[in-house]
């Protein structure tokens, strides 16, 4: 490799010259652009370059959007969001949190939102003086104002439909059941975030005791996989469209 740019290397003396004046040229052409121009640098923090909406800065959340359902804390590859307790008008509900400090911007948990509640902001000055002051809270991850812009939709084009167009993982992946393993313990009603899952009576046991087994609403499902984690006997899976 080193032989390879010796060659290019000039032999003569003043071809030598020549050589070390090129680079110095470069240097002066460049001085004097900027000498009779526009500076190419600015006076931050005084002045700020234009970021789009869908930069990839920290993580933003729209508070009234969420559901709590985990899907962003489950898709994050450093596992720097924890659903939290919050206070939402004398409510306990469940939210995101986030550790800026491990986070890598990827935008994962914008993506795979289904609710698009998790979405990406130009804020990027996170400087801090302690590592508790880089943990984003519910409250302090919300974004003022956010725009469409900054939400990431996770689409796919279906095999069997082409001309539908681009749709959402959550609208075409269902969730399954395989009656002969659910033992009715209604887990998976009370870990839906959306009120999806409800208990339908299908017969009777032996002892004259009511059979109930989860009825799931497409409508308002969100196929964040709640009731598949928490089925104690695997009793529900996600049917997948691809």
């Amino acid at each position: 490799m080193v032989i390879k740019y010796l060659d290019k290397f000039p032999k003569g003396r003043n071809a030598r010259t020549l050589w070390v004046l090129k680079p110095m040229w470069v240097t002066l052409k460049k001085m004097f652009k900027t000498t009779f121009h526009r500076p190419v640098t600015i006076m931050y923090p005084y002045e700020k370059e234009w970021l789009p909406d869908n930069y990839r800065g920290r993580p933003g959340l729209i508070y009234e959007r969420c559901v709590g359902c985990g899907v962003c804390m489950r898709m994050c590859p450093t596992k720097c969001i924890e659903i939290v307790d919050s206070d939402d008008n004398g409510k306990k509900v469940q939210r995101p949190q986030v550790n800026l400090g491990r986070c890598m911007m990827c935008g994962y948990c914008a993506e795979y939102c289904p609710v698009n509640a998790m979405i990406v902001t130009p804020d990027y000055e996170l400087a801090a003086f302690t590592r508790e002051e880089l943990i984003y809270g519910p409250r302090k991850l919300a974004w003022p104002n956010p725009t469409p812009g900054m939400e990431v939709h996770l689409e796919e084009h279906l095999l069997s439909d082409p001309e539908r167009g681009p749709v959402a993982y959550h609208i075409t992946d269902r969730p399954e059941l395989n009656a002969g393993k659910c033992i009715g313990c209604t887990k998976c009603v009370k870990v839906c975030p959306t009120d999806a899952v409800e208990m339908q009576t299908v017969g009777e046991n032996d002892k004259g005791k009511p059979i109930k087994v989860p009825k799931f609403d497409v409508s308002r499902c969100i196929c964040c996989e709640n009731c598949v984690i928490e089925c104690p006997k695997g009793a529900i899976t996600i049917k997948e469209v691809l």
